[in-house]
């Protein structure tokens, strides 16, 4: 477990690292009076309420399978979704939590294919709400904001999620290019996996022909007849993220403040927007002054580190430590992490 152990580490040293930095940059006498008057039951509500996106998450994995004729537990649902946010937490632009999440749903006996359509279909579910909120927040966040170099680094952040999502739904779309593309890399991923010959290499196809299929058929499905659980999911969608951006305004309560809810949902929406950048792994230091420069619109520069630290501490290292205890506690899947990231 050396590169788990390496991931993890540099993932928790550079988000300790910014914000302890942060915090140092902003601390004073106003810093000390607040955590004097925190209101700890507030802060234990926005742990509950993190903990309740991941059964909203569950329950939006659950019904995407089910709308593809596979009746997952809600139990096993919310085990599979919460152990991929260890994966997610230390790999860039949390990438790591798909690959688990449909090594799981796979185990399960469901087709790679049809495990990818809800793997992949959450992500696009999500990639749409958020692209579709975010020129609202901008417009939001530039009425108070006045930075033009700010503007342009939304803008462009939002121009790579949008060019991400047209390149997933064009795949989506057109079935034949796709393969193509999977066929290139089987071609020249096999001898270096040791699938040397043709009849190997021929099986490796074949395989992925038929998972191919799979996914093109789940898709079908799902904008068909499989059209009422595509529409739970769509909803379970837009609950989640009402639920997790609601975290951070407890938060704020908890710290005896009451900024404007809107701002407070906007600022996280461009937060999103900005993740996307596969810089670091789990988005660590990134997410910490990214949240620094946007929450600062509503959180005064004395609890600004307060405020980082209480977020980070419930979507970066709750995810860690709950994602942690799932996967190597009770769905032990220890193995497939260490053979994916070494």
């Amino acid at each position: 477990m050396n590169k788990v152990k390496k991931w993890l580490l540099i993932s928790l040293f550079i988000s300790l690292f910014s914000g302890l930095l942060i915090v140092l940059f902003t601390f004073d006498a106003e810093t000390v009076n607040a955590l004097m008057e925190i209101r700890p039951e507030y802060i234990v509500g926005a742990a509950c309420v993190h903990a309740l996106s991941y059964v909203i998450w569950g329950m939006r994995t659950r019904s995407l399978c089910r709308a593809l004729g596979y009746d997952l537990s809600f139990v096993r649902s919310v085990e599979i979704v919460t152990s991929g946010t260890l994966a997610a937490s230390i790999t860039p632009s949390s990438f790591g939590g798909e690959p688990l999440r449909l090594h799981l749903l796979h185990s399960e006996n469901i087709p790679f294919g049809k495990a990818t359509a809800v793997v992949l279909g959450e992500r696009v579910l999500d990639a749409i709400l958020i692209l579709t909120l975010a020129p609202v927040s901008i417009y939001i966040i530039r009425g108070i904001l006045q930075d033009s170099v700010l503007d342009m680094v939304f803008v462009l952040a939002e121009a790579g999620l949008v060019f991400i999502l047209v390149l997933t739904l064009y795949a989506i779309w057109k079935p034949e290019p796709t393969q193509k593309v999977v066929y290139f890399f089987v071609h020249k991923l096999a001898p270096i996996l040791g699938k040397k010959s043709d009849a190997a290499l021929e099986k490796v196809i074949s395989r992925v022909d038929s998972e191919l299929e799979n996914f093109h058929d789940s898709i079908s499905i799902l904008l068909n007849e499989g059209r009422r659980g595509l529409g739970f999911g769509i909803l379970y969608t837009i609950v989640f993220w009402i639920v997790d951006f609601s975290m951070l305004y407890v938060i704020l309560i908890g710290l005896n403040l009451n900024p404007d809810p809107v701002l407070v949902y906007a600022s996280q929406v461009i937060v999103m927007v900005l993740l996307v950048v596969p810089a670091t792994p789990g988005a660590s230091g990134i997410a910490e002054f990214a949240g620094t420069t946007v929450f600062s619109l509503f959180v005064s520069s004395s609890l600004l580190g307060i405020v980082i630290i209480a977020w980070r501490a419930f979507t970066f290292y709750m995810n860690l430590v709950v994602g942690g205890f799932v996967s190597f506690k009770i769905l032990k899947d220890t193995e497939f992490i260490k053979n994916f990231l070494r």
